[in-house]
């Protein structure tokens, strides 16, 4: 880990999953915290609405590293494409990816990414589902063969990562470019400013007040 991610028996702040797409976008914040997924089984939550569905994913996730430990502020989240109603997850195989990509070719799609902040020993929870509008350029067979044997594909909602190789796939978004990554920074930042987990110092970053508390 490097040292923008915190390391103790009782860390601050706590982003509650292992994906590395989000740990990138809150160390590009300035931030400090521990990284530690939760085992959560997500095959026990019911596929509901697909705005309810990735929410209740996301609290989760942040519950059960919350009770893990209740001092702690624990970040939580999931993302899912969505296009014609349908749920696009990671696909399982080539054909899978083959298969997703091809039915976003030339269409708008959603992507939706549920978060949850919580500190149990406060009281404090907060969820909330964000959406992007994303639309695909038409994508050649050629070009779906190449980005399938990238294999960027394989651990990405919808089968493709827009901060990726897969930048070339998206002729354009409307609404939270991090959302698309994999969590929406901007709703989250808000909220840990809100409740006082993080400030502003005079260099103009933005820290956690318990680094603060403690220089």
């Amino acid at each position: 880990m490097e040292t923008a991610e915190k390391k103790s028996e009782k860390p601050f702040l706590i982003l509650a999953s292992k994906s590395a797409r989000r740990r990138y976008l809150l160390k590009q914040a300035g931030l400090s915290f521990s990284v530690i997924p939760s085992g959560f089984d997500e095959s026990s939550v019911p596929v509901t609405s697909p705005d309810n569905y990735v929410k209740a994913l996301a609290e989760s996730k942040a519950k059960d590293i919350s009770d893990r430990y209740p001092e702690s502020w624990v970040i939580g989240a999931d993302t899912v494409v969505v296009i014609g109603g349908q749920i696009l997850g990671k696909p399982a195989s080539r054909p899978d990816a083959r298969e997703m990509l091809r039915s976003l070719s030339g269409q708008i799609h959603l992507v939706l990414t549920g978060y949850c902040i919580c500190c149990k020993a406060k009281d404090r929870f907060f969820s909330e589902t964000i959406k992007t509008e994303v639309l695909f350029k038409n994508l050649t067979d050629e070009e779906v063969e190449w980005y399938i044997h990238t294999k960027e594909p394989f651990d990405k909602a919808g089968a493709y990562a827009i901060q990726g190789l897969g930048t070339f796939l998206v002729k354009s978004i409307n609404g939270s470019y991090t959302n698309v990554v994999g969590l929406p920074v901007c709703e989250v930042i808000e909220i840990l400013i809100k409740e006082g987990v993080m400030s502003f110092e005079s260099n103009h970053r933005i820290n956690n007040m318990d680094t603060l508390q403690k220089s």
